[in-house]
């Protein structure tokens, strides 16, 4: 345990090499082009997050001039995605998170109830925030643990299911996306989805990155459509002209860089990927085909996931002033809108009109959500002896306070047994159901 935690706290720019040079070995690839895969994986992996780090450092105090600007006084604060990390590690359950999830990656590929081998350890933590939250409610660890494994199930089913789609949609193949915040809102976009398919008319509005491109010229470029929308994201903050023009060059970048540090990343993922089907498939007969489980980071690169995520930080701050029933003030985790589209795209196939609408949905509802779990959000963040930002009484973030799933999982888990079943009869379905769906897939491979 105490070894595994050292391994871990090394950081993901010194495991990921490591793990990947294994992992290559391990599926036959020669020694020199396993480490250099793994090597390729870490530099695209940390100018990914240079390059995310520089977005939320633009929107970031953009963001707070708009609440300034609009003088919002909301109560609860959005202290961000770091602080509900280290909440949910510093609690008991995220003491134990990543051997249970580990284990029930393991049992999952025995029991050929997922095709995903999770090694984005770090971001165990989303289902160390449920299973806190759920011990929280029911004042029991055990209680917390099974929670956050029922967590883990779901979202690694969803991670295959719409692995095909990211492999279409965000062209990673061989990769899946078993992300505790990006996964949860995969549900809600498939039934916005087909709701919108019903409507007459609207189910006609198909404006895609490319036909933007196309009716736009020059203007439709991922380049130019980010300095566009962060010249008014500095209209909008009130930024003095220069800062205006800095914002708008800067998400610019942004909006080229960030495809272009992932498609690094899929350079030293994709021998690893080929060879790990290669090896199942010649040394089983029903092995079916197996994903690399990663971050969701690598798929927020997708023009249509950046450009409407640009649209909806000013009107996230707008949305809080107008909601009734929001109390919650969003701040530091404006900069995360990309992680909640990520895996929307894909279900919407790159459509902006359904992103927006379906974007729109899943931040009114998130703010709430953040708003109702804010009290038990802030005495988990007590409980880990967190620093409380100063004059604050109530703390909450848009990842994962306002994370359905774990929404779920905390108001169900207030009626103890009885919602541990409900929760453990939904993971359970879903995976029996993702079995029958690999076995059906495998046979079929094998004619």
């Amino acid at each position: 345990m105490e070894l595994l935690d050292r391994f871990v706290n090394l950081g993901p720019t010194v495991v990921m090499p490591i793990i990947f040079t294994i992992m290559g070995l391990a599926f036959g690839i020669k020694f020199g082009k396993a480490l250099r895969s793994g090597l390729t994986v870490a530099v695209g992996f940390i100018g990914l997050n240079l390059v995310i780090g520089l977005l939320g450092d633009t929107l970031g105090p953009a963001a707070q001039a708009m609440v300034h600007r609009l003088g919002l006084e909301l109560t609860i604060i959005d202290v961000g995605w770091p602080a509900a990390s280290a909440i949910a590690f510093a609690s008991k359950v995220g003491a134990l998170i990543i051997p249970l999830g580990l284990a029930v990656n393991l049992l999952m590929l025995f029991t050929k109830t997922t095709e995903t081998v999770n090694i984005d350890i770090w971001n165990y933590w989303h289902f160390a925030f449920t299973g806190a939250l759920v011990a929280g409610v029911t004042g029991r660890i055990t209680y917390g643990l099974i929670a956050a494994a029922f967590n883990m199930i779901i979202i690694m089913v969803l991670a295959d299911l719409t692995a095909p789609m990211i492999e279409e949609n965000l062209g990673m193949p061989g990769i899946s996306l078993p992300h505790g915040f990006s996964a949860a809102y995969v549900p809600i976009a498939i039934v916005v989805n087909k709701l919108i398919d019903m409507i007459p008319g609207i189910n006609k509005i198909d404006i895609s990155a490319e036909g933007m491109e196309k009716k736009l010229g020059v203007f439709g470029e991922p380049i130019l459509v980010g300095t566009i929308l962060g010249i008014l994201v500095g209209v909008a903050a009130g930024y003095p002209i220069g800062e205006v023009l800095q914002m708008g060059v800067t998400l610019g970048a942004v909006l080229v860089l960030i495809p272009r540090m992932a498609k690094m990343l899929m350079e030293g993922l994709l021998p690893i990927s080929e060879s790990a089907q290669q090896f199942i498939q010649k040394r089983t007969s029903k092995g079916g085909k197996i994903y690399i489980g990663l971050d969701s980071a690598i798929g927020v690169g997708h023009p249509v996931t950046l450009a409407v995520s640009l649209i909806l930080v000013p009107l996230t701050v707008v949305l809080a002033a107008i909601i009734p029933g929001n109390k919650v003030l969003p701040f530091a985790d404006l900069a995360v809108i990309p992680f909640a589209l990520v895996m929307i795209v894909p279900v919407t196939r790159g459509n902006v009109f359904r992103t927006v609408i379906i974007g729109l949905l899943i931040i009114s509802f998130g703010l709430l959500i953040a708003t109702n779990l804010a009290p038990l959000h802030t005495q988990m963040a007590i409980d880990a002896n967190f620093a409380m930002p100063e004059g604050a009484s109530l703390i909450s973030s848009i990842c994962d306070g306002a994370n359905p799933l774990s929404w779920l999982f905390a108001r169900t888990g207030a009626f103890e047994i009885v919602g541990l079943v409900i929760m453990g009869a939904i993971s359970l379905g879903l995976a029996l159901y993702n079995r029958k769906r690999i076995l059906k897939q495998s046979s079929k491979m094998e004619i």
